[in-house]
């Protein structure tokens, strides 16, 4: 955990320790099928150990203590930190939430066989498999539903449970999002900044960006016809560089105010404008790829964050935000099998 002499900071091998948990536990598990109960006391467990640091982080608050002869007298007392007290029990909460819906497919109408086509587990009903995916991930498997496909039952309760792992997986990345926005951006980060947004950016997105009406972000995607997670990360790179080289101008002449000061003071500035739209940007190219990796910025914040505090929930949001997206996707598969197993019949 320390890392040794040599080693990462306390706060990044906490991280990576919730990190590789999770690689553990989940990385294999590309079904819809309850998990192992040794993997799952794993998870419990080690989760568990990992998420106590979080009660020796802690704030003082005024508070009255009464004494044995009926005065009271003021004292300061602990709580848990503000962050930790109001976005560490959703979490949890979340986790319960997906555990519970992977629990829930013990008893199915649908059933996986490998890339070969080979039934991997033995059915009685021959199928064909049908993948959306094409080539892309075919080492996965590929679930298979019956001809007539499945009934309105288990179609409406599969669609269900994706529409509440989604909104779990909104929720997860709402607070990894928030927590990211809090950890204090690297010197290194800063120094590595091009003095112009537009370079950055380029000209194409500085045009729409910079013209004086109404901005659309989904406008802006769509001239961009942007194709796979790899294009959409490095134009989420530009874009967010970009943003910060505009904040750092309109706040020049405010050194001392926080960006949100800034932005109520200076409305009309054209650096406010160019960093708000390009915020808005990264917020829509993040819905329309929620897969999409760590950005430069962030994997910065990650490397360099000293609070501890903050790398647990940063972490934990991000394992469970990927294993909402998971889950959803492999619903949209069961899904996709089960319209291409209608149409057959």
């Amino acid at each position: 955990m320390s890392g040794s002499g040599k080693g990462v900071s306390t706060s990044v091998a906490i991280s990576n320790a919730i990190t590789n948990l999770y690689a553990t536990v989940f990385g294999s598990c590309h079904r819809l099928e309850p998990l192992p109960p040794e993997k799952k006391s794993m998870w419990r467990r080690e989760m568990d150990c990992l998420l106590s640091v979080c009660d020796y982080i802690v704030e003082f608050f005024p508070s009255k203590e009464m004494l044995p002869d009926g005065t009271t007298r003021e004292v300061m007392a602990t709580r848990p930190r503000s962050d930790i007290y109001v976005n560490l029990p959703a979490l949890e909460k979340l986790d319960d939430m997906l555990l519970e819906i992977l629990e829930s497919f013990q008893k199915t109408e649908f059933w996986y066989v490998n890339n070969k086509g080979q039934k991997d587990d033995s059915v009685a009903t021959p199928c064909r498999p049908v993948s959306h995916r094409g080539e892309e991930k075919w080492w996965l498997p590929v679930p298979c539903v019956t001809k007539p496909g499945l009934t309105e039952t288990a179609r409406r309760d599969l669609q269900q449970k994706r529409d509440c792992a989604s909104q779990i997986h909104k929720a997860a990345m709402a607070i990894n999002n928030a927590v990211l926005a809090e950890i204090r951006i690297p010197d290194l980060y800063k120094q590595a900044l091009p003095k112009c947004g537009r370079a950055s950016v380029g000209d194409l997105i500085y045009r729409h960006m910079s013209f004086p009406g109404k901005f659309s972000p989904e406008y802006l995607l769509d001239c961009l016809e942007i194709s796979s997670e790899h294009e959409a990360l490095e134009a989420a790179d530009r874009v967010e560089a970009a943003m910060h080289v505009w904040r750092r101008k309109a706040s020049q002449s405010h050194s001392r105010s926080p960006w949100s000061a800034v932005k109520d003071l200076m409305e009309s500035d054209k650096n406010v404008m160019l960093a708000s739209r390009a915020e808005d940007v990264l917020l829509c190219l993040k819905q329309r790829f929620p897969g999409l990796s760590q950005t430069t910025l962030d994997a910065s914040k990650i490397q360099y964050n000293k609070d501890v505090g903050q790398a647990i929930l940063e972490s934990y949001s991000r394992v469970l935000e990927s294993l909402a997206y998971n889950i959803v996707t492999c619903i949209d598969d069961v899904l996709f099998a089960d319209e291409a197993a209608r149409k057959i019949a």
